[in-house]
């Protein structure tokens, strides 16, 4: 995993995920049908087990894997990475924010615009993309929020629940204004 510094919010602290992060609550998430209903985890059953080499797949590659925490509490609430493409300066990056009692009060927008800056800023990329299911309007939001562009359209690439869904594509560049 690629060494990042902590990077702090007013209310969160995203720091690397570490083996303190894999705890049974952080598994139920994943397992959780509400948590993962737009991600391609619905399609799993995670155990312990799966989360540590999922964990683990981070070690000697270029890529980012992060905890959210709550600032005061110190509670782990989520996790976001990053897939870095050195060459060509580019990180696609996703969320999760597990602990449902934390939807719909911007820590997912908070984190996302602290984790984007870090990138452009401490990691050198140029470009961020991320993409989502069209029937995700927390994580679009998210995206269009932070000023991401839409970048691209997979025209019904995914199932869900037995019907065609597009995939929409929207990416941030380095050159933006602050």
């Amino acid at each position: 995993m690629a060494i990042s510094s902590i990077i702090e919010t007013l209310r969160l602290i995203i720091e690397p995920f570490s083996e303190k992060h894999l705890t049974q609550r952080y598994v139920n998430w994943l397992n959780d049908k509400e948590v993962v209903k737009y991600s391609e985890q619905r399609h799993k059953q995670h155990t312990f087990e799966s989360c540590k080499k999922y964990f683990e797949s981070f070690a000697n590659t270029p890529n980012y894997f992060w905890a959210i925490s709550l600032r005061d509490t110190k509670a782990h609430i989520g996790n976001m990475n990053a897939y870095i493409n050195t060459m060509n300066k580019v990180a696609d990056i996703g969320i999760l924010l597990g602990d449902r009692e934390m939807w719909g009060k911007g820590y997912g927008l908070e984190a996302w615009k602290a984790v984007c800056d870090h990138l452009f800023d401490n990691v050198g990329i140029r470009k961020i993309t991320a993409g989502t299911l069209v029937l995700n309007t927390g994580m679009l939001n998210i995206m269009i929020r932070s000023g991401m562009i839409e970048d691209g359209r997979r025209i019904r690439h995914y199932l869900f629940e037995g019907r065609e869904v597009d995939v929409l594509h929207y990416a941030l560049y380095a050159y933006r204004s602050k």
